[in-house]
């Protein structure tokens, strides 16, 4: 994929690798380079998410779950990321451990059946698809 450093995305809002190369502009005055924070990072995968770029979402996903390891939310979303990039042991590794820690989290549950039925194991999917279902927000 190649990146327009000058684009927009067709919601008007900056590319990610726009973002990403303004990063310069915060520079200490000393010339160190700004060091990108965690949520800093976070706003870049979704941005590289949102324009369907899986692989480089993941990539900085994955430093973010090393980091916060107990939150939900990255480690959903590399789930995701890998899901779509068809990395489907790695998604199906994430959404393990968000369903050991959670193990209400509904989308997880529905993630993980999806996940299964994808790499063609429909029996083990039945039972997370069901347990969604009974988590779900709605029941």
């Amino acid at each position: 994929m190649t990146y327009d450093y000058n684009g927009f995305r067709p919601d008007g809002e900056p590319s990610a690798d726009r973002w990403a190369s303004a990063l310069h502009l915060f520079d200490q005055p000393d010339g160190t380079p700004h060091e990108e924070t965690t949520v800093e990072r976070w706003e870049r995968a979704d941005a590289f998410f949102e324009a369907r770029d899986y692989i480089n979402a993941a990539r900085l996903l994955v430093g973010i779950v090393e980091e916060v390891p107990e939150l939900t939310a990255p480690r959903l979303l590399l789930a995701r990321a890998y899901y779509h990039s068809a990395q489907l042991n790695r998604a199906e590794e994430q959404l393990r451990e968000v369903i050991a820690r959670d193990p209400v989290e509904h989308y997880a549950h529905l993630m993980l059946g999806r996940t299964l039925e994808r790499q063609g194991r429909a029996a083990e999917a039945a039972p997370w698809l069901q347990m969604a279902e009974v988590f779900s927000p709605g029941n």
